[in-house]
């Protein structure tokens, strides 16, 4: 259980659901897996087969970020035709744009590079959670106080701390690798990570993003090599923690009642939900047809953001749907392969998968929540939802996860090409 990850990647199981695709010998992934030095044949096979899909993955998400800048201007159209449309694509190409040239630089950073800069990288993102909680610094919005004012535009700290967090703990488990199995130098400098931003985020409050922060350092932590006692621990402390959270939020319960009452009474549901379903449904095998969904017209809540793969599922209809989880499924597997040659455990093997997942299981939980799988939380599906941080953030997230997919972990590609 402890290697599951680092058998997908290194086993033939993607391959077999990629028939064709280039893969890697069997003797170079035991050399990989061993750390050994590898002959000038196993070193050109890992070559021609990490430079064709780190090719193929960048070409999967380029579609993604295409098919999305298309569904915002879809989703964006109102009832009353005007400017609004233009104005909803102009500032989503303002994020895309600005997402776009950081996931090039980002891309363009040795693995090294991130090592040495997580730490500074996590603790910005601690200076800008404690920054948005400051009167008149922070944005509240309906309640909440999550974003940062930069003149026209908002950025909010917490989508910036799914990524500094993972780097974090994957630099503190690689300085105490040696020390994990002690109960308190293998335990508390990552207890003290997680403390500094998730109640952070508590406080704005968004407990969504808490719970979602806490699961990617659960994955980082597991796949990092963490002892598994402590997550038991910490299951058993954590568990009861949020529970209490739930129960002290009235909306935040009656979210989770309106859930419920969905599948038990449709007609009780939460109006949010009720229509995203009727979006769903009324889209049928081939949808209504692009820009001629109904819903959207000031009937669906979110329509650009947090719902628009509903209004997928009414023009673009079920093949709509299912042909855009088929994209990030090729995406998720084509990164799993990508990073193959990558050391398990290592610093850039961890970082790279659980940056790749997170991904992954932001835009499966966006579905869920869509089509009333989980109770409502306000999530953006990656690439797809009308931009902001969260479309900065996920080409951020790319472009660490392209720039680590460079790193032999074991110097095995140098002590190839140097012929030893």
């Amino acid at each position: 259980m402890r290697d599951f990850f680092a058998t997908i990647c290194l086993g033939d199981s993607v391959s077999q659901l990629l028939p064709g695709f280039p893969q890697l010998g069997p003797k170079c992934r035991h050399d990989i897996a061993d750390g050994a030095c590898m002959t000038q044949s196993s070193h050109d096979d890992l070559t021609a087969a990490t430079d064709f899909y780190r090719h193929l993955f960048l070409s999967l998400a380029m579609m993604l970020v295409g098919f999305g800048l298309l569904m915002v201007y879809s989703s964006s159209v109102t009832s009353w035709p005007t400017e609004f449309e233009r104005v909803y694509l102009s500032r989503h190409l303002i994020f895309l744009s600005l997402g776009l040239l950081v996931a090039v630089i980002a891309g363009a950073q040795t693995p090294d590079f991130w090592k040495s800069a997580a730490p500074w990288f996590f603790a910005a993102s601690v200076a800008l959670l404690i920054l948005v909680l400051v009167p008149g610094i922070g944005v509240r919005v309906k309640g909440a106080q999550r974003w940062i004012r930069f003149s026209p535009l908002t950025a909010q700290p917490s989508e910036i701390a799914k990524i500094a967090l993972p780097l974090m703990l994957c630099w503190l488990l690689d300085r105490n690798r040696s020390r994990l199995s002690k109960w308190i130098s293998g335990t508390v400098p990552f207890l003290i990570a997680v403390a500094l931003i998730v109640p952070l985020v508590l406080i704005e409050p968004d407990l969504g993003t808490a719970l979602f922060l806490v699961a990617g350092a659960a994955l980082t932590l597991f796949a990092g090599g963490w002892p598994l006692r402590n997550f038991v621990i910490g299951g058993l402390i954590a568990v009861p923690a949020f529970t209490s959270l739930l129960i002290m939020k009235p909306y935040q319960r009656q979210r989770i009642v309106g859930f419920f009452e969905t599948w038990a009474d449709f007609e009780s549901a939460p109006y949010q939900l009720k229509q995203s379903l009727v979006s769903l449904g009324s889209g049928g095998l081939f949808g209504v047809g692009l820009g001629k969904g109904w819903q959207k017209l000031s009937f669906l809540p979110e329509a650009n953001t947090d719902f628009v793969f509903a209004v997928i599922g009414e023009e673009l209809g079920l093949v709509g749907t299912l042909g855009l989880m088929t994209l990030w499924c090729a995406l998720y597997l084509t990164g799993l392969r990508m990073l193959s040659h990558l050391k398990p455990r290592s610093f850039a093997f961890v970082v790279s998968f659980t940056l790749l997942t997170q991904l992954f299981g932001q835009a499966i939980l966006n579905v869920a929540v869509v089509t009333a799988m989980v109770p409502p939380k306000g999530i953006s599906h990656p690439f797809i939802s009308a931009g902001g941080s969260n479309l900065i953030a996920s080409l951020l997230a790319l472009g660490i996860v392209y720039s680590l997919s460079r790193d032999p972990s074991c110097k095995t590609m140098r002590n190839a090409d140097r012929g030893t």
